[in-house]
């Protein structure tokens, strides 16, 4: 029993599963999260923290501790002659040394480092941007998709009532062989618009979970949003979103890190030129035992004597003086100041792009937003024909094949209106993403 209540558990879960719809922001929150290209930048972020403890680990001072071991056996040459030399020694030393001046590069090596971490978090951002982007494109498209099949399933049913009609006129003989046939070819075709338009809403389906990468798209659906059907024009101009997006957009303000990382590099080549000077400590002993000869080994110091008496302390400033390494400083400074220059060009390659991006978004917003009440106004005008049309026929003034040119005209009005709709209403998203508004729906 205990078994069966597990499987009609998991089968309810299965079930609850599969009919989940995702909405907009579950879509794009999950995308930023999961996504490959988002979770590689994040190591590339960890790879910039770990750079920059280690340049400020750069203000410690070394310190190296060393013990060495030797035995050495046989004769040493001593003036004419040679005595015989076995021996052991022992020696150990602990040292530290401190950079104390070389012209601030410790400091520009940390802030150079501080500038790259700010660049790849700015670069997750953009990534989780592009993502969201592409995310709710697809989402819209599925959305109109999805109306487009509820305007199908309206020219399928009247197609279907005409078809029903024509078949018993055509039986009882008021209306010719050719009528039916005429209306079970409309039907025939409106069924195939409705199926090419579920195939749509599965291809728009797919692509979202392509774009979440979700390891079985089977089952995915997302929420029906409610368009409202008047959509007011857009107000905000161009450049008012222009000045918003250089200053919050995540790409921009990679590109100005980098320019300050790349000036702070040049910087640091430049300290090359300058003095280094570097403070030592350190101690050490030693121990001594000759195997024979000599003094016997019975009358030399203990091991932890010698060291005793041994023991020594240095203390010492280092000055190294550049004088001449064959222009290889000033290469590495010109170097410096090149990348600079290409920081310099990105950081304007991105503006453009954003502004090429925002001023297409104006302009698409305009010219939607006019086809949008073009095609309201022919909705209403092919609505009108074909109320007309399904009166003339019913009185047997006009035939089937026109009531089915009107319908034909009213659906593809209705989906032309749907079509400027959400094409309209991406524009304003776009525009409004620029603009430092979340995506929402």
């Amino acid at each position: 029993m205990k078994k069966v209540w597990i499987i009609v558990f998991g089968l309810a879960c299965l079930g609850l599963n599969a009919q989940k719809k995702w909405s907009l922001k579950e879509c794009v929150s999950y995308a930023v999260e999961h996504n490959l290209q988002v979770i590689q930048n994040q190591y590339n972020k960890q790879s910039q923290d770990a750079n920059l403890k280690i340049a400020r680990k750069g203000y410690l001072p070394s310190v190296s501790a060393g013990m060495n071991n030797s035995v050495s056996f046989g004769q040493l040459s001593l003036g004419t002659g040679s005595i015989r030399n076995d021996r052991f020694s022992n020696s150990a030393n602990l040292g530290a040394d401190v950079l104390v001046y070389n012209n601030g590069r410790l400091e520009k090596n940390v802030r150079k480092a501080q500038f790259d971490v700010e660049a790849s978090q700015y670069d997750i951002e953009t990534i989780k941007n592009d993502i969201s982007l592409q995310i709710a494109q697809q989402y819209l498209t599925a959305l109109l998709n999805k109306e487009i099949v509820k305007i199908s399933q309206s020219a399928v049913e009247n197609a279907q009532k005409q078809f029903d009609r024509a078949k018993i006129t055509t039986q009882v003989g008021t209306t010719a062989q050719t009528v039916l046939a005429e209306a079970e070819a409309a039907l025939a075709r409106e069924k195939q618009n409705l199926k090419t338009a579920e195939v749509d809403v599965g291809r728009a389906l797919f692509a979202i979970a392509q774009l979440l990468q979700l390891p079985d798209y089977k089952g995915f659906d997302v929420e029906d949003v409610i368009v409202p059907e008047g959509l007011d024009p857009q107000l905000q101009s161009a450049d008012e979103v222009l000045a918003t997006a250089y200053e919050i957009q995540p790409q921009i303000k990679a590109a100005e890190s980098r320019i300050r990382s790349a000036e702070t590099q040049t910087e640091i080549s430049k300290t090359a030129f300058w003095p280094t000077l570097t403070a030592s400590a350190g101690i050490s002993s030693f121990y001594n035992n000759i195997l024979n000869g000599g003094v016997a080994t019975s009358t030399q110091p203990g091991f932890f004597q010698q060291y005793k008496d041994n023991f020594g302390q240095s203390v010492g400033l280092s000055l190294n003086v550049p004088i001449f390494n064959k222009g290889i400083t000033k290469l590495q400074v010109e170097q410096s100041k090149i990348n600079e220059s290409l920081a310099k060009v990105t950081l304007e390659q991105q503006k453009q792009t954003i502004r090429q991006n925002v001023q297409k978004a104006q302009f698409d917003a305009d010219a939607n937003y006019e086809t949008y009440l073009a095609a309201i106004e022919s909705e209403k005008s092919t609505k009108l024909a074909l109320e007309f049309a399904d009166k003339s026929y019913a009185a047997g003034r006009t035939t089937i094949y026109d009531v089915n040119v009107a319908r034909n005209n009213y659906a593809n009005a209705q989906g032309s209106v749907a079509q400027a709709k959400y094409n309209y209403l991406f524009s304003l998203k776009l525009l409004s993403f620029y603009a430092g508004i979340p995506l929402s729906l």
